[in-house]
């Protein structure tokens, strides 16, 4: 099998999404799976090309193949192209993923619905990801004018997170303002079809949108809200299997490579992301760049979840899940080994 197999995500067998249809998945999630974070220790054994992992990280994906230097992995990858968090729960769920990329709050929202999954790897992330941005024609200036508006809202992924934070900060509860249940990948439609009055929308898709709409009165407003984590999870199950743990593993420092490469050469970066993948112009891309911030790899959890905690309790507190601890989502057996597999520049708290 190829290394570098790509294809969609095989929704066959998929109940639609939604939150109903992820509580559906959830409820056939096995109640005694063994769960090897308690092991304390990772496998030893070299993982080899007899082994696949279904690897949902576009990025990665990117950069591998626009910078050969860097891979190949020792392993054999199926690429899984996802969109957001509940998708990627789906396909944990499903089988049909084995590794993710996602902010902080899919694991919680995988969690309160009964999808047993843990985070083996994490970059923090300080730059400022999600824009509230309006629809065309829209009345909304400032902050004070989204009460009794409708904003889209997607609970299991970090633009609902965001869009709850935002509204705090601002002493506006959620309660004042019309949440629109919709996944992310849908914001774009629905700010178009005035379906909604807001949504938080991120790049390239904010560029994209505003090109398209900002003559016609759409505008984004001004928000600090960070979203820390950028993080690699997988299915418990998949951690169960020592040869599929040991080949993540071998991903993590590609993962970090791969970040740390992007940093570092912007224009190849741009060039290879976001004209070719993603379809912007090469302008809009050196844009986009200027927004980004250096990545960092904690060798210490600690903060990494008292971070993921502070969002459990927003959302709990708002009702959207149920409390609990989450240190449960972290397998720290992986603790150490992104910031070990970055030069010392890379290495550290947010």
């Amino acid at each position: 099998m190829s290394a570098y197999l790509s294809r969609p995500l095989n929704r066959r067998g998929f109940i639609a999404l939604g939150s109903g249809a992820l509580l559906t998945l959830a409820g056939c999630a096995s109640s005694d799976q063994s769960d090897p974070t308690t092991r304390g220790a990772l496998p030893t054994l070299s993982p080899d090309k007899s082994t696949t992992l279904r690897i949902g990280v576009s990025t990665a994906q990117v950069q591998l193949a626009a910078e050969p230097s860097l891979g190949p992995p020792p392993f054999s990858v199926e690429w899984v192209r996802l969109n957001g968090g509940p998708e990627t729960i789906q396909g944990f769920r499903a089988g049909a993923v084995d590794l993710a990329a996602n902010a902080g709050m899919p694991p919680i929202q995988a969690h309160d619905i009964g999808v047993d999954a843990k985070i083996v790897a994490i970059s923090h992330n300080t730059a400022v990801n999600y824009i509230p941005t309006t629809r065309p024609g829209s009345d909304i200036r400032t902050v004070k004018d989204v009460v009794g508006k409708k904003i889209a809202f997607s609970q299991g992924q970090a633009q609902g997170v965001t869009i709850l934070k935002w509204l705090k900060d601002n002493g506006i509860s959620h309660k004042d303002v019309t949440l629109v249940p919709l996944p992310s990948s849908q914001f774009l439609t629905a700010l178009q079809g005035k379906q909604v009055d807001l949504a938080p929308l991120t790049e390239p898709s904010l560029t994209k949108y505003l090109k398209q709409y900002e003559k016609d009165g759409a505008r984004t407003l001004p928000i600090e809200v960070q979203d820390l984590l950028s993080l690699l999870w997988a299915p418990t199950s998949v951690l169960a299997d020592d040869r599929k743990a040991a080949a993540i593993q071998a991903f993590i420092p590609l993962w970090v490579k791969g970040n740390n490469w992007a940093w570092e050469n912007p224009e190849k970066w741009i060039d290879s992301y976001y004209v070719k993948d993603q379809g912007v112009t090469k302008e809009d891309g050196e844009r986009i760049v200027t927004s980004r911030k250096k990545p960092l790899y904690p060798e210490n959890w600690d903060s990494s979840i008292a971070w993921e905690q502070s969002v459990a309790d927003l959302m709990s507190g708002a009702g959207f899940v149920k409390g609990f601890d989450v240190s449960v989502l972290f397998d720290r057996r992986f603790e150490r080994v992104a910031a070990q597999s970055a030069p010392a520049e890379y290495r550290g708290q947010a």
